[in-house]
């Protein structure tokens, strides 16, 4: 067992049989299960852990809960790693980051010495003139400060989405969120009790809430196991709720998934965060919060020094020295900034083991070892003033410093939903208020720090939340906490400086006044001219010690000044994250099992599994080969009943189609069809399908498989606004559709229609009639999208498989042959046909797509239509033309570019090779010039 632990039960998180084995800075070490990275490394005498972000100076731990960055680390390709959130596995493998040279040894450590040259802002003012100086000098400024660095070939695990839904949203388990968390489950509800740390039970896991340190175990095992029993509880941990949005939207991250949480109240139970105090190489390796000093003694069982000296200004010091004397560590002084405690018995009791208590004193300077490498004593010296202190100082040798000048509550999730933070001048202490109905607060966030207060608060939060539902009598109001547990100034100048004021961005006492005296006033221009709270804590612990010297500085009140906005998201959120996987309904057509039989390989078409060919994946090139071939000679069946099916009935849905599309359609004859583009209000193309007319007040409308949706949605928002007198239904699951193409389509059709005239003088092209097929009641649309004699049926969805059985019998002596998705997109490209979204893009205008056609210039109206006429006038960038190759030439790919004279001038967006012209074929964009046919281009 390493030195450096403390014996059973101290160590709540780790399991003492189960070694693991790790590698940091090239060192071996060990540690158990349950431990950090940190923890282990502390439980091995290693403080020093990470090198700060603009002087390199060495940093340990100071809070031990992810909210600094303190701890940053590099974690193989991955940089930026917390260390003390960091689970350790066997194997691990690890090191700093930020350095030049070694950790212990950085060489570029020595611009702590130049800090005098290097104030707050100073490159704004020193790297502007002459005009291109800052290029030079940014390169050199990234190299040197900096975090760790990113590896853009590592390959990243596998991340995913998935969508939740709750009556009630706890976040924070501590003994608020547990106590909020029984009474809405007792009250009928749903309870999603999520946290970010690896157990529940928040400050009961390690903090000392009685003289005797016997109040906080029982009262969270007792907690827990009804939260654990409770069948209405679901328990989230190492899960952080990463922001607020309207309506209870909460995201939340757990490992490699985001889960999307919907709630129909919210209780935050968030705690707070604990401040630190500020004066003279406060940021050494040995310097902690007391809090954290907690954390490793009580949930690791981390000996975290030998010699201890806490300082503070709240009750809670002698609770934290109670603690440290129980596990063996020599304490050596308490030096409490205030005058006299609020309970004289804790003092008492302190002062009965035989530690020292410094009245209204403070650590002055912290002293270090060779290197500033750890904590190796404290100077201390009376206060005398707001700030001030005494010549007389006494030195004390420690080896462990904890701190703690008061509490901030973890205000970020309730002002993102708008709630206000005000502080408290009098009191020195913060109250939320404004927050919406559906969002409650309870615990110490609420200004409640007794146990028993808190819990109470939970309850109460719970029972507001069931009144909310209607589930419950509303509650009596509960009267704010009593929060006098901050000292109103724990921030001690030094003539040296290096007293710091936020440690991710290495800013002292005199960045932040400084920069006030250059004209930023405002506390929001600071933290931008500084970066102050800008860096990975954003602002936990530097925004009320900022806010204070702001007001300082400005002759105003900290309720004055306030403190800088909380936005999204509340911790770092990786890119896999956002890019996981969503959570998508998987959705298959009526004949989805006669696919699978024929043997085909499917594909994704949005929400859809679509036949992309018949046959093995590996033979992609011979099937679309005959599957195409078999279209254009004889005849071919596809599925299409993925594409979007919209019906518009009423008076005025010839008025409601020509407002939405940009073709005619108030004159469009009933059985006939049109071609349908649609617009947005830029003028960019965004669905296309096609419109059939079966009466005066009935269209039926084709749109694309994954711009159905969209496309419904737009037609309800414009009608929102025009009241037009239609109906518009998505009947897309309705029905099933088929394409069958081909020069002996209609033979086949002729043996199963009946009441239609199928001849091309009584159904000519694009034309559409309504009768039976095999007795099936079939829309019948005469259109042709890859070229052929083809006809659309769409029928019932439960006759879909029916169909499809009955057209492939009636083909059997014409060889009638389904075809896949990648087959249609080959023969529509034959027919030189663009795909929405394939080859067009955001900024595709339909004078690009050579659908100047499609676009009625009578109408008085269409939506886009202003749009349209402009881009029409404008001078023309781009047109979309087909080309082609010979077969035996490489062929380009998706995105391939064009080029002009070695200029870019577009790109390619389809391609292919066809059998039936025996060449490569595709769509590109090009410049005017490049698109008269004949014309030779170049591709890259």
């Amino acid at each position: 067992m390493p030195l450096h632990r403390l014996d059973a039960p101290r160590g709540l998180l780790i399991n003492r049989d189960h070694p693991v084995r790790f590698t940091f800075e090239g060192e071996s070490y060990e540690g158990f299960q349950g431990d950090t990275l940190a923890s282990a490394l502390l439980a091995n005498g290693r403080w020093l852990q990470s090198r700060s972000f603009k002087y390199h100076r060495p940093r340990g731990p100071l809070t031990m809960a992810g909210q600094d960055a303190n701890t940053l680390i590099q974690l193989g390709g991955e940089p930026n790693v917390l260390a003390d959130m960091l689970p350790l596995t066997d194997g691990l493998t690890a090191q700093g980051q930020n350095y030049a040279g070694s950790l212990q040894r950085d060489f570029s450590s020595l611009l702590g010495s130049l800090s005098r040259f290097l104030p707050v802002g100073f490159y704004y003012r020193a790297f502007f003139k002459p005009q291109g100086l800052w290029r030079f000098w940014e390169k050199v400024i990234r190299q040197i400060a900096g975090l760790g660095k990113l590896d853009l070939n590592q390959r990243v695990a596998y991340h995913d989405k998935q969508y939740l839904f709750y009556d009630v949203v706890v976040v924070g388990a501590g003994p608020a969120g547990l106590r909020a968390a029984l009474t809405a489950a007792d009250g009928g509800a749903s309870v999603m009790l999520l946290d970010r740390q690896p157990e529940v039970g928040g400050a009961l896991c390690y903090h000392r809430f009685d003289r005797e340190g016997a109040l906080a175990a029982p009262t969270r095992e007792t907690l827990l196991a009804e939260v654990s029993a409770h069948p209405a509880i679901d328990v989230f941990v190492d899960a952080t709720c990463n922001a607020w949005f309207s309506d209870n939207y909460l995201p939340v991250i757990q490992g490699n998934r985001l889960f999307k949480v919907r709630a129909q109240q919210c209780i935050v139970a968030s705690g707070c965060y604990e401040q630190h105090v500020v004066f003279r190489n406060n940021d050494l390796p040995g310097v902690a919060l007391a809090s954290a000093v907690a954390r490793m003694v009580n949930l690791y069982g981390v000996r975290p020094g030998k010699r201890a000296v806490v300082l503070g200004g709240n009750d809670d010091i002698y609770l934290h020295a109670l603690d440290l004397d129980d596990s063996g560590i020599d304490v050596a002084c308490v030096v409490d900034m205030r005058s006299s405690a609020q309970q004289n018995e804790l003092a008492e009791a302190v002062r009965a083991r035989g530690i020292e208590i410094r009245m209204q004193s403070t650590v002055y300077e912290a002293l270090a070892t060779a290197g500033n490498r750890h904590l190796r004593g404290v100077e201390v010296r009376q206060i005398s003033g707001r700030g001030q202190v005494n010549e007389a100082a006494t030195v004390i040798d420690c080896d462990l410093l904890c701190m703690s000048a008061g509490y901030m509550p973890a205000y970020q999730l309730l002002c993102q939903a708008g709630a206000k933070l005000s502080y408290l001048d009098q009191q020195a202490a913060f109250k939320i208020d404004g927050l919406p109905d559906n969002l409650h607060i309870a615990g110490s966030v609420n200004g409640h720090h007794d146990l028993a207060a808190v819990m109470a608060d939970g309850e109460h939060a719970a029972q507001s939340a069931l009144h909310q539902m209607g589930l419950v009598e509303a509650p009596a109001e509960q009267p704010i906490g009593d929060a006098a547990l901050n000292f109103d100034w724990p921030i001690f100048a030094h003539p040296d400086g290096k007293e710091f004021v936020d440690f991710d961005e290495d800013l002292q006492i005199a960045d932040i006044v400084n920069a006030t005296r250059l004209g930023y006033r405002d506390v929001q221009l600071v933290k931008r001219f500084s970066t102050v709270g800008m860096g990975p804590s954003q602002g936990r612990h530097s925004a009320l010690a900022t806010a204070r010297l702001i007001a300082d500085a400005t002759d105003r009140s900290v309720s004055d000044t306030g403190v800088t906005t909380a936005r999204p998201p509340f911790t770092p959120e990786t890119l896999a994250v956002l890019a996981g996987r969503h959570l998508n309904p998987l959705r298959v057509t009526p004949m989805h099992q006669r696919h699978v039989e024929a043997g085909a390989s499917m594909m994704p078409a949005g929400n859809w599994r679509r036949p992309a060919f018949y046959g093995p994946a590996g033979e992609r090139a011979s099937c679309l080969c005959r599957e195409s071939l078999a279209v254009r000679r004889g005849v071919g069946l596809i599925d299409i009943s993925t594409l979007g099916g919209l019906e518009i009935y009423g008076p005025d849905a010839a008025e409601f189609m020509n407002r939405m599309y940009t073709f005619g359609f108030a004159k469009q004859p009933v059985g006939k069809t049109r071609y349908a583009v649609l617009t947005n209000e830029q003028g960019v193309v965004v669905d296309d399908g096609v419109a059939c007319r079966f009466g005066e007040d009935h269209f039926y409308v084709s749109a694309t498989t994954s711009g159905v949706d969209q496309v419904y949605r737009n037609m309800l928002h414009w009608n929102a606004q025009w009241r037009l007198q239609v109906d518009i239904v998505n009947v897309t699951s309705a029905f099933a559709a088929v394409n069958i193409a081909g020069p002996y389509s209609r033979s086949v059709l002729n043996e199963l229609v009946e009441e239609v005239d199928l001849s091309p003088q009584g159904f000519p092209y694009l034309s559409c009639r309504q009768g039976a097929v095999a007795g099936i009641p079939t829309r019948l649309l005469r259109v042709g999208f890859v070229g052929e004699l083809g006809f659309e049926l769409h029928v019932p969805a439960s006759q879909g498989e029916a169909l499809w059985d009955a057209l492939l019998t009636a083909g059997k002596d014409y060889d009638i042959t389904p075809f896949g998705v990648e087959t249609q997109r080959l023969l529509r490209l034959e027919k030189g046909h663009f795909i929405v979204g394939q080859d067009t893009d955001g900024m595709s205008h339909p004078g690009e797509l050579g659908l100047e056609w499609a676009v009625s210039a009578n109408k008085p109206f269409f939506v886009g239509k202003r749009s349209v006429e402009y881009l029409a006038r404008a001078e023309q960038r781009r047109k979309l033309v087909g080309f082609t190759l010979p077969s035996d030439s490489p062929r380009p790919q998706e995105g391939h570019l064009v080029l002009d004279a070695g200029d870019i001038s577009g790109n390619v967006t389809s391609c292919e090779y066809s059998p039936t012209m025996d060449s490569i074929i595709g769509l590109a964009y090009v410049r005017p010039h490049q698109s008269t046919e004949g014309e030779h281009i170049d591709i890259r």
